[in-house]
């Protein structure tokens, strides 16, 4: 059995579509909060367990009978994460699961300079601790993230961020795609996997020419200083420390942290990934 934790979450629950394409739902189960988010998958023959990364016990019973495990990272940062992930892999070894994968990050390094890749080179020293089989997914980054940096801009035209630096944008679908490739071949890759990235890397310059085209608006792109945009982000609400972390995406894009472009992807899913453009177009068509 394949299970799948977090799956009602935007990555989580498009890895279960695409493993359905390829396995029968009995083959198929997840570890939710809320099993009640996840009733539609019940139905359709899924097993639904209730686990939480906070709670060793619920993950233990739904990891029962898990050939493989895939753990789809916290939304969470720094030590609070890494706790969790701690948790999740611990129970994986108790419940006896065969193989455990992560879905970790293009540029994971204990030296970046953003926190959520530290985070996920930490989890995967725990993984390579475990002596079990592991792969880390070393997703590109995620395209929904450039979004909402650019929601704003949306409005304004005006695309108004800290200095940057190409990033491989690459889109959920393409990577739960892939994700579900992996599952099905087991032991396709055995620790960290090559960058699972879209086809180019685009820094904010590039992104607001092809919103252009896009939209046929002019957008133009404004660097705005690190201070600024922290003030501004405060000023919108967040926590200093969601301040932080933002800002700190644009310092590891600026080290090139973010750049590599591999063809792993397109060769897992047959075909080039979604470029950019049109996952810009989607989102703001709807």
């Amino acid at each position: 059995m394949i299970i799948v934790t977090g799956a009602t979450g935007k990555l989580g629950r498009r890895t279960v579509e695409r493993l359905l394409e390829r396995v029968p739902a009995d083959r198929v189960g997840v570890s939710v909060r809320d099993p009640r988010k996840a009733k539609d998958l019940a139905d359709r023959g899924v097993r639904v367990r209730q686990g939480s990364f906070d709670d060793p016990a619920s993950l233990v019973h739904a990891f029962e009978g898990a050939e493989q495990v895939l753990l789809v990272s916290l939304d969470r940062t720094g030590e609070e994460c890494v706790t969790g992930h701690r948790t999740a892999v611990d129970a994986a070894v108790k419940a006896g699961v065969g193989r455990i994968l992560y879905t970790s990050q293009m540029g994971a390094a204990h030296d970046s300079r953003f926190q959520a890749c530290r985070d996920h080179a930490r989890t995967e020293d725990l993984l390579r601790a475990t002596g079990l089989p592991w792969t880390a997914l070393r997703n590109g980054f995620y395209a929904a993230s450039a979004l909402q940096f650019l929601e704003s801009a949306r409005r304004t035209g005006d695309i108004a961020l800290p200095a940057d630096g190409p990033v491989t944008w690459t889109g959920h679908d393409d990577l739960a795609e892939a994700t579900a490739a992996i599952l099905t071949e087991e032991g396709r890759f055995e620790g960290p996997t090559p960058p699972l990235t879209g086809a180019a890397a685009l820094d904010f310059s590039a992104v607001a020419e092809i919103a252009s085209r896009a939209t046929g608006r002019p957008f133009t792109r404004t660097v705005v200083p690190d201070d600024a945009f922290r003030e501004q982000v405060l000023a919108h609400g967040a926590p200093a420390p969601i301040a932080d972390l933002m800002l700190s995406i644009f310092a590891a894009a600026r080290n090139g942290e973010f750049t590599a472009v591999d063809p792993t992807l397109a060769e897992l899913i047959g075909r080039e990934p979604a470029a950019f453009g049109a996952l810009l177009e989607r989102a703001w068509a709807e």
